[in-house]
């Protein structure tokens, strides 16, 4: 289903094509004055230079062609050679019925779909998730989403941070600690337990431990490399220790992932990319890519045209030892060999932006992606406390995601018990569900590159730009539709919208032609903010139109009850698809 602005372009294309003008100046858009018009057309000042003719002129003959069409309600030039358009009450509802009628609302999917791998994890092993990590994963999770409805084949990756120094920094406390365990005996032959020899919340407090003795310890930090090494070339013991990391922290990670209404289709970690380093390096080499740069084995980058200092990538450190940038490569290759995708996307700080551009043009001069094959990084900024700096714990620490996601559902379930509408087990489910709207939309709101500040305050509130306010709206048509439902009428099949009959109605209509027109903007700027601008929009025309409208009302005939039905339904099944792709889900009531 056509865009509605794409239909009223097409109409104005033809009429400057019917004037003897270019095609190309009949493009429309959105009105930046609603006061006075829905759409406009700003083409007649562009082809006032081409044609060397007065603006309010072409405006003129333009309009007067469309005033003929059944389609506009009034089309009026106005000087110096703006072209002023507002839709007939009638081509305004037919639209929406069509929507109505169609498959996730008639939104136009990608016409060649692609196969996208998204990285938006990144924890490491052993470590708890923090605030740091929140973004990422909100973000990566809204856009797989939107690229998924838009048709593509889209799979989501951890990527978990297993295979560096960290792993021998907690082995090596653990030797420290518990140096009697079976895994430090070189001579044993046997099985190991299967069960950890620690638990989650030892293994969270070993890891700061260690870092903190390594940096006074010099001697303690070299048994850690050593142990990192020695696991990286198959030690038995550690490779077991390694492999009960996992497990442990993969299965918290899942559970907090899980509240965050986060998944993953790949679990996928450093060490997957390990084996592909010798042929990759092999390959580098062999085919000239590659020079030594004292002792170190590097890729040049730095093109000509670049204003700045490019630094180049370097595969392996003087010893012959591997770096991000090697694991990095390495799984690209992987990701070539096992899916062969269209594009690869890569969400992190933004300030790793140098960083993924070096690796980027490390894979298309090597070679290691197809020519078509996508690269893309997306970099977030931080969220930040109300002091303007990265956000913190009282004390100064780096704040626990799940301690963040307890204090946004504390103070939602704080305010829904304020009302006492409902009993505690009830208010601690919605709250769930709320708070996790509050938190996502709180986050997605925002262009993805900019800062922003937490304010717990202000996101769960029930009121303004917030999530609880769009997830507020959506429960209360759903309260409409049940008291229409317990009347005993129902919406016969033959039934249809109908013209609007105020300004309110109107209003909210025309919001609802938008969303085809959001979503592809959406999609094809990586911008989950634009959905979120959207629904609020939405969410206040549908609060306009209802403290005006009585929906539920005796007065009406049965084609105007049905059509305040069949209008709302439509507002909720936008709303609810929408959410869906930020993704969060709303409650039966609040």
């Amino acid at each position: 289903m056509k865009k509605i602005v794409d239909l009223i372009s097409e109409d104005v294309k033809q009429a400057f094509a019917s004037k003897g003008y270019e095609e190309k100046y009949g493009f429309v858009t959105l009105s930046n004055r609603p006061d006075l018009c829905q759409f406009q057309c700003n083409g007649a000042l562009q082809a006032a230079k081409a044609y060397k003719k007065a603006p309010i002129i072409i405006a003129q003959e333009i309009a007067d062609i469309l005033k003929e069409n059944a389609r506009y309600k009034e089309i009026t030039a106005i000087a110096p050679g703006f072209i002023n358009i507002t839709l007939s009450d009638e081509f305004l509802a037919g639209y929406l019925n069509g929507m109505r009628k169609e498959k996730d609302f008639g939104c136009e999917k990608e016409p060649n779909p692609m196969k996208i791998i998204i990285d938006y994890g990144g924890p490491n092993i052993a470590k708890p998730l923090h605030v740091g990590h929140m973004r990422s994963a909100v973000i990566g999770e809204s856009l797989k989403r939107i690229f998924r409805f838009m048709g593509n084949e889209v799979i989501g990756d951890v990527h978990l941070g297993d295979w560096g120094t960290q792993m021998g920094l907690v082995i090596a406390e653990l030797k420290r600690r518990k140096p009697d365990l079976v895994y430090f005996d070189d001579n044993y032959t046997g099985e190991y337990p299967e069960e950890a020899p620690f638990t989650l919340s030892e293994l969270e407090e070993i890891y700061p431990a260690a870092s903190a003795y390594s940096k006074e310890n010099p001697e303690f930090r070299e048994e850690a490399k050593k142990i990192t090494y020695l696991m990286q070339n198959g030690h038995r013991g550690y490779m077991a220790l390694w492999k009960h990391m996992q497990d442990v922290s993969v299965t918290d990670l899942k559970r907090i992932y899980e509240r965050l209404n986060v998944s993953f289709e790949l679990w996928k970690k450093e060490s997957d990319a390990q084996p592909y380093i010798p042929d990759m390096v092999k390959y580098l080499k062999e085919n000239g890519y590659a020079r030594i740069s004292d002792g170190a084995l590097v890729v040049d980058v730095k093109e000509e045209t670049d204003t700045k200092e490019i630094p180049p990538c370097m595969i392996l450190k003087s010893d012959g030892a591997t770096l991000y940038n090697t694991t990095d490569l390495a799984t690209i290759v992987e990701r070539m060999e096992l899916f062969n995708p269209d594009q690869i996307i890569y969400i992190t700080d933004k300030r790793q932006d140098l960083y993924f551009e070096t690796i980027f043009r490390c894979a298309r001069k090597t070679k290691l992606v197809n020519e078509n094959t996508k690269l893309k990084f997306i970099g977030f900024g931080t969220m930040n406390g109300k002091d303007g700096k990265p956000f913190k714990t009282r004390d100064g620490g780096v704040l626990r995601l799940e301690y963040l996601i307890d204090m946004v559902t504390d103070e939602v379930y704080r305010k829904i018990m304020e009302n006492r509408t409902m009993d505690e087990e009830e208010a601690r489910k919605v709250a769930e569900k709320v708070g996790l709207a509050a938190l996502k939309y709180g986050d997605l709101s925002n262009q993805i590159s900019k800062d922003y500040i937490f304010d717990v305050d202000r996101f769960t509130s029930f009121e303004g730009n917030t999530g609880p306010y769009i997830l507020y709206t959506i429960v209360r048509i759903k309260s409409i539709l049940e008291k229409f439902k317990e009347t005993g009428k129902t919406v016969n099949p033959g039934l249809e919208i109908l013209e609007a009959q105020s300004d309110t109605e109107r209003d909210l209509m025309l919001q609802i032609t938008k969303f085809s027109d959001t979503i592809q903007g959406a999609y094809e700027e990586m911008a989950p903010h634009r959905i979120c601008q959207y629904i609020y929009e939405l969410s206040d025309k549908f609060s306009s139109f209802y403290h005006e409208t009585k929906i539920i009302s005796d007065e009406y005939d049965e084609k105007r009850q049905a059509s305040l039905i069949l209008l709302i339904t439509l507002v909720q099944g936008i709303l609810l698809t929408c959410i869906d792709l930020l993704g969060f889900t709303a409650p039966d009531r609040m």
